[in-house]
């Protein structure tokens, strides 16, 4: 017997990424150095990535001045926890998402920072309408992977592509 079309969609079940993966493969993207040193767009930075603020106790601190493996991996943490909360908000789906796409989204985040990302708002609509295939152009056609990290973004973007064939319904 046929059964009745329904426009009702079971909500897709909440995909938990692998936090030690998304480590993993920011600390091959962003390198670990124990000390201050400029990153490319001469800010200060230390660890792995870790942009200092006005809030750090390094922001004042001489290039060159080590800092603990401690302070590397406490503020390591607290920058992928935030990355991950900043996904959630730009992309209501994210916890949806396959963990593949949230791995490339949260890197992103990462590298960019909350309000460079929210900016590419044609790659929300296609992160939210999860064609992946059209999100990977929307990272192609930036700045950020034309001039600021090109091999990183077309890293980026090849794993994206290929998850236009894994959508789940």
């Amino acid at each position: 017997m046929a059964q009745a079309h329904s426009f009702y969609e079971e909500p897709k079940e909440k995909t938990v990424m692998d936090i030690d993966k998304l480590r993993s493969e920011l600390e091959a993207d962003e390198g670990c150095k124990y000390e201050i040193y400029l990153d490319h767009l001469g800010f200060k930075t230390f660890g792995i990535g870790y942009l200092c603020t006005e809030w750090d106790e390094e922001y004042d601190f001489e290039l060159g001045t080590p800092v603990s493996e401690e302070r590397v991996a406490e503020c390591f943490d607290k920058t992928v926890k935030q990355c991950v909360k900043d996904c959630n908000v730009i992309y209501p789906n994210f916890d949806k998402l396959p963990e593949e796409a949230q791995l490339v989204l949260a890197n992103m985040s990462f590298n960019l920072g909350y309000h460079r990302l929210k900016n590419f708002k044609k790659l929300q609509a296609s992160i939210v309408d999860e064609n992946f295939s059209l999100a990977a152009d929307e990272m192609s056609d930036s700045k950020w992977a034309r001039d600021d990290v090109p091999n990183r973004a077309n890293r980026l973007i090849e794993r994206m592509k290929v998850l236009n064939g894994s959508i789940q319904s």
